[in-house]
């Protein structure tokens, strides 16, 4: 079914989907994989994906599979979507038909619960260390619905290896598409990661009721801590005032597209997390990534007030408007230093 040079998106929600249709769009032959063969039936059958992204017809180019070894085998450029839950676990899956030296690009956005690894590092720990070179990470201000639409949209994609990192952004870039290139991996990882932790406490302020004033503050020192964690892992603190940091945190915080806004705005409002993971039919990363940063703050000794905030109403009960008056009552210091 796959050419020996077409893309493989693996993953087919709603951003693996949006992707796809991009890609193929801009002339590429695409392969989309879905690990459930019934989902796979269907997208092969409507030529649309009404489980996670209806109204939006796969272009003819896009083929469809359940099959991870039709996927990988023969791309000329494998892109990863798939949940940060499910990241290791697909590439141990993948790993025996992924090309030599053929460019991966991360586009899940997470820190894997209990070892705390990003997706760069789960790359290395499974495929071993020569995907360092080989791996890309493409983050930045971009629902999936408004890319598939064709609304302008700017995002960075961050490797190790320069050249590879300009290859992907020419593979990626349209004229409504714009790709930057970066060389901070690791500062783009962290910014895509956390903004989705801090999203879910700017949801619960607007659905506590607050107002303007709380929503900029609890942004700018959701930056902040996003700052310290990409430091600490040796990020470059400059990429977070860019598209993966400050561009991603203020989408993620205040758009209503934002799955990750939503749970919080809803736990605002007092539905409890069970209740509305149940309605929300999508993943938001920021749940499970909460724990993920709580724990890697507490091994890295980082101070992030806004984001242990967030795991104690996600995991320990915590009513939000009590979260709220604790990162207010800290004691007084200085904004910087």
């Amino acid at each position: 079914m796959a050419k020996s040079d077409h893309v493989a998106v693996i993953g087919a929600g709603a951003w693996g989907t949006a992707l796809s249709i991009l890609l193929a769009q801009k002339g590429e032959q695409v392969v989309l994989w879905t690990w459930q063969k019934e989902h796979c039936d269907a997208l092969r059958r409507d030529r649309e994906n009404r489980a996670f992204f209806p109204g939006f017809a796969l272009p003819g180019s896009v083929a469809v599979t359940s099959d991870l070894g039709e996927a990988a085998g023969g791309a000329s450029m494998i892109v990863l979507v798939v949940p940060s839950d499910a990241f290791r676990a697909t590439l141990v899956r993948m790993r025996s038909h992924v090309p030599p030296g053929v460019p991966l690009v991360s586009a899940t956005k997470g820190i894997e619960n209990d070892s705390l690894m990003l997706m760069s590092e789960i790359l290395v720990d499974v495929l071993g260390p020569e995907a360092r070179q080989v791996s890309t990470f493409l983050s930045g201000p971009s629902f999936a619905k408004e890319v598939a639409q064709g609304s302008p949209t700017n995002v960075v994609v961050a490797g190790f290896d320069h050249e590879r990192s300009v290859e992907v952004q020419q593979r990626f870039a349209t004229d409504r598409f714009r790709v930057y290139s970066s060389d901070d991996p690791v500062g783009v990882e962290v910014g895509g990661a956390l903004k989705n932790v801090i999203a879910i406490a700017a949801g619960a302020c607007d659905g506590l009721g607050f107002g303007h004033n709380t929503r900029a503050a609890l942004i700018t020192r959701g930056l902040a801590e996003i700052a310290r964690i990409a430091i600490a892992k040796s990020g470059n603190v400059l990429t977070l005032a860019g598209l993966a940091g400050m561009g991603d945190l203020v989408l993620t915080c205040t758009g209503e597209l934002s799955r990750n806004r939503t749970v919080g705005f809803e736990m605002g409002r007092g539905r409890s997390l069970d209740d509305v993971l149940a309605g929300l039919g999508h993943v938001a990363e920021g749940v499970k990534t909460a724990k993920s940063a709580y724990q890697l703050a507490r091994a890295l000794d980082v101070e992030l007030p806004i984001c242990n905030e967030v795991y104690r109403v996600l995991y320990e009960g915590k009513q939000p408007l009590l979260a709220v008056r604790d990162v207010l009552t800290r004691p007084l210091k200085r904004e910087w230093g």
